[in-house]
């Protein structure tokens, strides 16, 4: 017997006792895994050369920058990409066209809002972000509306050809970002380079998509659009309540404390990533396929060894995230004592199932409550913890955020029918 059905036998066998279809978790997981560590490791070298080559204040006004814009981001409609993987998945491939079409039309939004910042810092004297915000109001709906070809590789359950583009990506983005910081520390010849190298490579990647399709039936979902904008519509909460500690850090203490805090919380980041983005994408086609009822009766017991198995990783970065500081980021060694507490998230990273769960079997009600709930909790404990607490008081609001919606998570998984 070849080696590779020694292992296709074996993966069978399992499934009775990990209650999972081991064979589609070891072929798009390998590939969503890959994908996911090019990704780390582009991140961890890219955060190398932003603490090493570019001063802290610069460090931080890009990313207030960024954060900014990833709030303006939501009028591209990014809940349709989350909803094109479900109709995808049931076999409505003539709603990726429309879908995208919708996604840019919207997007204009965030270039009128982005020009109105621009104005403001104008009037304000500030000639850095004005022309900051003029870069984000020409690049980024388009390079939003163009990531949309993920979501229907993704629905498709073709994680090797996402995962393919993925990589391209983020190895040239990620090149051309380190080498813009080897000649130069220019906070404009950044941010271009990190908005043209993306919104180029998202284009090309759509459009070979586009032709890879060639939809003979135009076969819709007349609920994906509907769908998408109220989750985008939730996400908009969100959006502010996730990056709004940014913002607060950037106004109250600063750049150069904001790019401390940055730099605390980006391996926790990119950790909730590596989870995150493998094994969600995997869930939610085959949660596509179950019944509220089928993911009842498997998801806790599938959380629980979860939760057991992310345990030990937080003990080991606990440990060890002093050495990596020490040897990687000397510049930031201040940031060590926020990032051991911030570890803690990575606990709740299992809870993200239910959302799934909630999201594929489109109750809209229950997604409301459950974001509405935890954001707006996240903003008031932002507001008032962080002018008293500074950077622990966003510690210490993320960690009650992360509780307060996981209890709230599982409260409406139990209740819904």
């Amino acid at each position: 017997m070849k080696f590779k059905q020694k292992i296709v036998n074996f993966l069978r066998r399992s499934k009775k006792y990990t209650q999972t279809d081991m064979i589609y978790l070891a072929k798009g997981g390998f590939w969503l895994s890959l994908g996911q560590v090019i990704s780390f490791i582009s991140g961890f070298l890219l955060a190398i050369a932003f603490a090493n080559l570019l001063p802290k204040e610069t460090y931080g006004n890009y990313t207030y920058v960024l954060s900014i814009g990833s709030i303006l981001a939501i009028s591209t409609l990014p809940g349709i990409n989350t909803a094109l993987i479900r109709t995808v998945a049931r076999g409505y491939e003539g709603s990726f066209i429309p879908a995208l079409k919708t996604k840019i039309r919207w997007g204009t939004l965030s270039s009128l809002a982005s020009l109105g910042l621009a104005g403001y810092y104008f009037l304000n004297n500030n000639t850095t972000l004005f022309i900051c915000f003029l870069i984000v109001a020409v690049f980024l709906p388009l390079m939003n509306s163009f990531t949309i070809y993920q979501a229907f590789w993704n629905g498709k359950k073709r994680f090797d050809i996402q995962t393919k583009y993925n990589i391209v990506i983020q190895v040239i983005s990620v090149s051309a970002l380190i080498l813009s910081l080897f000649l130069s520390d220019n906070l404009f010849i950044v941010l271009l380079v990190y908005f043209i190298s993306h919104t180029v490579l998202h284009f090309i990647f759509l459009q070979i998509t586009i032709k890879k399709i060639r939809i003979v039936e135009q076969k819709q979902d007349s609920q994906t659009i509907s769908f998408g904008k109220h989750l985008s519509l939730m996400s908009f909460l969100e959006s502010i309540a996730q990056r709004l500690d940014k913002i607060l850090i950037w106004h109250f203490l600063g750049p150069v404390q904001l790019a401390i805090y940055s730099f605390a919380y980006f391996p926790i980041k990119e950790l909730q990533a590596l989870f995150g983005k493998t094994l969600g994408p995997l869930a939610r086609p085959k949660f596509s396929e179950k019944t509220m009822q089928d993911l009842k009766a498997f998801l806790p017991k599938k959380i629980i060894k979860i939760f057991l198995l992310i345990i030990p990783i937080v003990v080991l970065y606990i440990i060890f995230v002093p050495y990596i500081y020490r040897i990687f980021f000397p510049q930031y060694l201040g940031s060590i004592k926020y990032s051991r507490v911030l570890a803690l998230i990575l606990l709740a990273s299992p809870l993200m199932f239910l959302g799934i769960s909630l999201q594929v079997q489109l109750k809209k009600k229950e997604l409301y409550i459950s974001r509405f709930i935890g954001d707006i909790a996240l903003i008031i404990l932002l507001i008032i913890l962080i002018p008293i607490y500074q950077i622990w008081g966003v510690i210490v609001a993320r960690l009650l955020f992360y509780s307060i919606r996981g209890v709230v998570v599982i409260y409406l998984f139990k209740k819904t029918q």
